[in-house]
């Protein structure tokens, strides 16, 4: 467990330079009742290839701190930089996965990963590319279903669809709006699983926005943990130990995965109860 200011040291092995970096970052919106101060203060170093999820009550920031990774948003103050450049708007380096998959209906599941990867990598000869989506629908066991529509599926398949499709493209960064919100308990933890496997292989640095503490514990290296709105910043940011690959059942019968798991939910709860959320 760190507090914000001692985890803030991760680099870019190659330059020395943070890989991705929040510095002093504030977010104002202007609303017709006035200023809305929704981050303040923001800092935060990311390490290449890390696996970041961010948890907080409803209000707190997480998904302003994910568009402005995105692209889809720039920070009021302070900066948001991916190896030292600003991030000013969206762009292939960064791909993001709703929760909402956010898939072309009228296309099949081939089609939507075929339009990201033949967008986002133009030089991939025809067959280079087709090679590129089959081996993606692959990864997440989607083959047989390639000619289907989304209205077809399951939401399950329809979220690896999306997964395949983000990490077709290959991402420098992944960003993951709540992607297994939606889902049932047993669906999330499939895919809770294959995600890991596939972040694995391509090893892009995720952010990842949760409200579940047990998946930020299987999936993550680091969980930072937000403060209430308005003016959120990071409160503490939990440092999880358990070695790679993981399992549910090795952690959870880890003496530490009980305290890590009380501490977030006395932050939560406690420290930073929330009554509307």
């Amino acid at each position: 467990m760190t507090s914000p200011q001692s985890a803030t040291v991760a680099t870019d092995a190659a330059s020395g330079a943070p890989f991705l970096e929040f510095r002093d970052v504030g977010q104002v919106f202007h609303t017709r009742r006035g200023d809305f101060e929704a981050l303040r203060e923001v800092n935060l170093q990311v390490s290449q290839g890390e696996f970041l999820c961010v948890i907080g009550h409803s209000g707190c920031g997480k998904s302003t701190l994910l568009n402005m990774v995105s692209g889809f948003l720039n920070p009021s103050s302070g900066s948001v930089s991916l190896r030292g450049v600003p991030i000013e708007r969206p762009g292939p380096d960064r791909m993001v996965v709703f929760q909402n998959y956010s898939l072309l209906p009228w296309q099949t599941v081939e089609q939507n990963v075929e339009l990201a990867v033949k967008a986002a990598r133009p030089e991939l000869a025809p067959g280079a590319r087709a090679d590129v989506v089959q081996h993606h629908l692959e990864m997440v066991g989607l083959l047989e279903a390639r000619r289907k529509r989304p209205a077809q599926i399951s939401g399950g398949m329809r979220q690896r669809v999306a997964i395949a499709r983000a990490l077709a493209v290959q991402p420098e960064v992944l960003v993951l709006d709540e992607p297994f919100g939606a889902l049932d308990a047993i669906t999330k933890e499939e895919l809770q699983e294959e995600l890991l496997a596939i972040w694995r292989e391509h090893r892009p640095t995720v952010l990842m926005i949760t409200h579940d503490i047990d998946e930020a514990l299987f999936l993550a290296d680091r969980i930072v943990m937000m403060t209430n709105g308005p003016a959120a910043t990071i409160g503490e940011i939990l440092t999880v130990p358990f070695e790679r690959p993981r399992s549910y059942q090795a952690i959870q019968e880890d003496p530490r995965y009980g305290q890590l798991r009380n501490h977030a939910l006395d932050f939560l709860y406690r420290r930073y109860a929330h009554d509307d959320d």
